[in-house]
């Protein structure tokens, strides 16, 4: 079964900002590919560097690797926060994830939040290696 995501009105679903070089693989309604570098992620999007900025409202499939597996979501590219000579952030907000994926993203998040409140410092909540 598809989860779509809702963003709750009042309160901002919790972000990891990710230090490690996290891939993420992006594939256009196009069927074009692209390559990207996941900043911080939640249960509803997430923020990417990229090579050059997408159009806000573009439809793209997300897909990128967890400590519980890979996670694959559909969504819409949002406004450009900032631009740079090399990269651009562009954040993104899931707008259809199957439940098995939603699940794996849940529980990777909560997983780094529960370590971080236990003071056991950093954790790899996702690997280097891109889908």
């Amino acid at each position: 079964m598809t989860h779509f995501p809702q963003p709750h009105p009042t309160r901002r679903a919790t972000r990891v900002q990710l230090a490690d070089r996290v891939q993420a693989a992006i594939r256009l309604e196009d069927g074009r590919h692209s390559k990207a570098q996941l900043k911080s992620i939640s249960v509803t999007g997430g923020l990417l560097r990229l090579g050059r900025p997408m159009a806000h409202g573009d439809f793209v499939e997300v897909a990128f690797e967890t400590q519980s597996g890979p996670v694959r979501g559909m969504a819409e590219i949002l406004s450009p926060l900032s631009k740079s000579v090399d990269s651009v952030l562009q954040p993104f907000r899931f707008i259809a994830i199957d439940d098995e994926d939603h699940h794996k993203l849940r529980k990777s998040v909560e997983h780094v939040m529960d370590r971080g409140t236990l003071g056991l410092g950093p954790h790899v909540l996702f690997s280097p290696r891109g889908g």
